[in-house]
């Protein structure tokens, strides 16, 4: 498969790595110390070193994935001018019916604090604090817009759960003594729909369709720069049986073009994301996208983060001009007051969300425009 052939360990191809170590060692790097120079390779063979412990581990997902089925990952949006963006996916009928919760149980995935919790109507939800509660349930109704799959998100300012452990992992300076959350995304956890296991960017049964092509666009023009494999989900629903492929982790978007340990920064700041760079280089059949970039320049000193998100680049890149202009065409069927309901959802104030909004409409002219 195209990942196999192009991907060892840790995600780097391998003959890059060789190559930039070739570089490093013969040449040194342009415009910095020999004493840098040496660190840079030194850090470059520990990554080798560790990413031999990975392979195996990635091998087994391959082969996990290998027997999912192939399902749906767009649907055509007939009604996009009819849709909901204030709440979204989920609708009206399945928002949180009330602000008071239950804890089950914490949630220990990805970096942001996380809890399992129930409603008094017995619906189950996941509450997630922190710097991507807010672009993470705008980013989801733009997405669904145009026809892919999104979680049920909504925002509340204020939420009460009962029965919290006296110490939690993650989020404790964030949750009052009564076990008031603020600024919280929620969740809705549909009973019976099973995950089935992760696709990965490279080779997805929708490798260089249109489709996929236009969710590459989509994650640019939202600048969700985590595009990692395990942040995409395959799910099957219960109701109907399909089986269906989306990104389920969009918190990282609305903020910087690439990785910045400073979430404050990275996720939901809107001067970062207007100032950022959207369409990097544009030929007579190419569009390359500047999201996602490569991470802040100290994250180099972390290698785990700094290769493997360098080799994320590519899904930005070589986009088909028509098809980067077909995703364009489809957002252009959003109406001004849609868009802005997406924020406005999110827990945003107007002057923000008339920010955001004014940013993707210009995002959108510019695709259009191919």
């Amino acid at each position: 498969m195209m990942a196999q052939a192009a991907v060892q360990g840790n995600g780097i191809p391998r003959a890059s790595q060789y190559y930039w170590l070739a570089t490093a060692q013969t040449k040194g790097v342009t415009g910095m110390s020999k004493y840098f120079s040496k660190m840079m390779v030194l850090v470059a063979y520990t990554t080798l070193a560790l990413s031999a412990g990975e392979s195996s581990k990635k091998n087994k997902l391959a082969d996990a994935n290998a027997k999912i089925a192939p399902g749906t990952l767009w649907v055509d949006p007939v009604d996009i001018q009819s849709r909901d963006l204030f709440y979204g996916p989920g609708g009206k009928d399945h928002q949180p019916t009330g602000t008071k919760f239950t804890f089950v149980d914490e949630d220990l995935d990805g970096t942001n604090a996380k809890y399992n919790v129930k409603a008094e109507d017995g619906v189950k939800w996941k509450i997630k604090i922190g710097a991507e509660a807010q672009p993470e349930t705008a980013a989801t109704r733009l997405v669904w817009a145009v026809g892919y799959f999104a979680n049920e998100d909504y925002f509340l300012p204020d939420v009460h759960v009962a029965d919290l452990p006296a110490h939690l992992h993650r989020g404790q300076k964030q949750v009052g003594p009564d076990g008031e959350m603020r600024n919280v995304r929620l969740k809705r956890h549909l009973k019976g729909d099973e995950k089935l296991g992760e696709w990965r960017w490279r080779d997805d049964p929708f490798a260089r369709t249109r489709e996929w092509n236009g969710l590459r666009v989509m994650m640019a023009v939202i600048n969700n720069w985590d595009l990692k494999d395990n942040n995409n989900a395959v799910v099957e629903v219960e109701k109907s049986k399909d089986r269906i492929y989306m990104v389920k982790d969009l918190g990282a978007s609305f903020g910087t073009t690439g990785y910045n340990p400073n979430h404050e920064l990275s996720k939901g700041n809107l001067k970062n994301y207007s100032h950022s760079h959207f369409i990097a280089k544009k030929t007579s059949d190419y569009v390359d996208f500047a999201t996602p970039s490569r991470p802040a320049v100290f994250v180099f000193f972390n290698p785990s983060e700094f290769f493997p998100r360098m080799n994320m680049r590519w899904i930005g890149k070589r986009v088909p001009r028509s098809d980067a202009r077909w995703m364009g065409q489809m957002l252009a069927r959003l109406s001004p007051a849609q868009i802005r309901d997406a924020f406005r959802a999110a827990g945003y104030s107007p002057q923000v969300t008339e920010g955001f909004a004014q940013v993707v409409e210009r995002r959108i002219a510019e695709l259009t425009a191919l």
